[in-house]
């Protein structure tokens, strides 16, 4: 009997699963937190200025030895049975290294260096970096540009890189490679590096085999024309396929053996789709937590306005796959329990979403007399946007902590349908909805949902979306499937109509999204452009009016 491990890097932790190729089942898991968390308010002491959001790369490590080997011993199975391992993780999650893939911020002269660890894919800063490339693509007509709705985000390569060049010419003279994380711990595992398809096109631009010209790149910044060529210059791996097997280094950290093969990286909403069997057209795929990434395939394609991208075979190969998405939902609601919500409604924050649940679900749709925009980290789509911020729009005296509570989820939910409606309207069908992540645990926010869309919900049957994902590309870089179809055929599994839309709340619901759209269109159309006013009036309380 053969098994494969998946590991799913997320935004403050690492899960590692073990899985029995045959049927998918899950034999054991593990968590492990990072100790540093997200690092977004100081660095060994010294402030960072708003909008920064960093990680500390040996933290990814402490995950393979511990998370892998404790999910190991509790699957209870032989390591000498384990044939493959993958990996998903955060995008654009990226750090400078230097050739052999030492991450810069591990050396002594740039420890106290913001920009030489991990940027985050939640780190906005580079907000000005990316409005340059976008007018710039615009300008010179690149026809790349259209393969991502138009708009170019402060969360990507180009940006984050650009970003380092210009604020801090020492640390971008020291970097030799830009990777991507999902790529940096494939390298760690495997001592190969190569560069996934997917992060690589999503994230990097990489259309039809080339990334953006050098004469582009050089309009930016002189000194950025050769970024592809000096920084990026690695093979690129399918999805699926093997980028070598574990060093003994890798092994020992892992408990496993040499022989098990590494596959290449993935991102964590892409890896979701197959152990969901969302491999056909149509199907979008939700992976709800801290932020929510829209996944699709389908067999047209389209310029859609405001995307995250548009790649070939970048969910599951011969078919385009669509990636569109939120930048804060559970962050939103987190924030809001964290720093809004008094002791009264319970002591821990789990107790506090419990029955901020259970009291907003007694409400009648429309009750508590309030709109809310979901873009307290900015809009990802589809206006690709991180200047903007969130609203909450009809609070009175009389407002409580809970009316709040489900406005922000309706905003949310409000958030997603406009999403699904800008894929329908440039003529990409979404015929099937399917959710994952830790927010399909909460009935009230997955009835909502099925509410706004007037849609039913499929659920993938596994509470580890992410890492059952990266077994089953395990199990194809080991040759146990010939595709990731067959794959999601024997292990994958879903929960079909989990929920179903009420058509009276439905009805209610499209009131109020009508209300929605006005004021998307008010304060993210630029009817009103106070919020971006606010955010550079930030800038130069901070000193950074240089970077607006």
């Amino acid at each position: 009997m053969s098994f494969v491990v998946g590991v799913d890097f997320g935004t403050l932790s690492g899960r590692a699963v073990v899985v029995r190729v045959g049927d998918g089942a899950e034999m054991g898991s593990a968590v492990h937190t990072y100790a540093n968390g997200v690092v977004d308010r100081t660095l060994n002491d010294r402030p960072l200025p708003p909008d920064w959001a960093l990680q500390v790369p040996s933290d990814y490590l402490e995950v393979l030895k511990n998370a892998v080997p404790a999910a190991v011993g509790n699957a209870g199975v032989d390591p000498r049975d384990v044939i493959g391992l993958a990996t998903d993780f955060t995008a654009c999650t990226v750090l400078p290294t230097l050739e052999d893939g030492t991450p810069l911020c591990d050396l002594e002269q740039f420890k106290d260096n913001p920009h030489a660890y991990v940027k985050l894919w939640k780190h906005h800063a580079a907000q000005p970096q990316a409005d340059r490339i976008t007018e710039l693509a615009a300008k010179r007509g690149e026809p790349w540009l259209r393969r991502f709705g138009g708009m170019i985000s402060s969360e990507w390569e180009l940006a984050k890189a650009l970003q380092v060049l210009e604020d801090d010419p020492q640390v971008w003279a020291a970097t030799r490679y830009w990777v991507e994380a999902a790529d940096w711990i494939v390298w760690r595992l495997s001592g190969v590096y190569v560069r996934n398809a997917c992060t690589a096109g999503y994230k990097g631009q990489f259309v039809d085999g080339h990334y953006p010209s050098a004469d582009y790149l050089g309009g930016l910044n002189p000194d950025f024309s050769d970024f592809a060529e000096s920084k990026l210059d690695v093979p690129i791996g399918q999805l699926g396929q093997a980028a070598g097997t574990l060093t003994a280094e890798a092994a020992a950290w892992t408990g496993l053996h040499t022989g098990v093969v590494v596959a290449v990286g993935n991102v964590d909403a892409h890896v979701s789709a197959p152990p969901a069997q969302a491999v056909n057209p149509g199907q979008l795929m939700m992976i709800m937590g801290t932020s929510t990434c829209h996944v699709m395939s389908s067999d047209v394609l389209r310029e859609v306005p405001g995307m995250c991208g548009v790649v070939e075979g970048g969910i599951v190969p011969g078919l385009w796959g669509y990636e569109a998405g939120q930048s804060g939902v559970g962050d939103i609601f987190g924030w809001f329990v964290e720093n809004g919500v008094p002791d009264s409604y319970g002591g821990s924050t789990d107790e506090k979403h419990r029955r901020l649940s259970e009291l907003a679900a007694r409400q009648p749709v429309g009750g508590h007399g309030l709109m809310a925009l979901d873009w307290h980290s900015g809009n990802r789509s589809p206006l690709v946007d991180h200047e903007l911020s969130g609203v909450i729009l009809g609070q009175t005296l009389a407002t409580r902590a809970e009316d709040i509570y489900r406005a922000l989820v309706e905003a949310t939910a409000y958030g997603t349908r406009l999403i699904i409606e800008t894929f329908r309207d440039a003529g990409v069908p979404v015929t099937e909805l399917i959710v994952t992540g830790g927010l399909q645990k909460n009935p009230l926010i997955m009835q909502i949902y099925a509410d706004v869309v007037r849609m039913p919900i499929n659920v993938l049957d596994s509470d580890q979306g992410p890492a059952l994902g990266s077994a089953l590309h395990a199990a194809v870089a080991a040759g146990a499937y010939p595709d990731i179809r067959a794959a999601a055929a024997a292990m994958g599994r879903a929960i079909r109509d989990a929920w179903l839309p009420d058509d009276a709340d439905a009805d209610r619901y499209d009131a109020l999204y009508a209300e929605y759209r006005t004021l998307v269109d008010h304060f993210g159309r630029h009817g009103n452009d106070v919020m971006r006013r606010l955010r550079k009036l930030r800038r130069q309380a901070w000193g950074r009016e240089a970077l607006a």
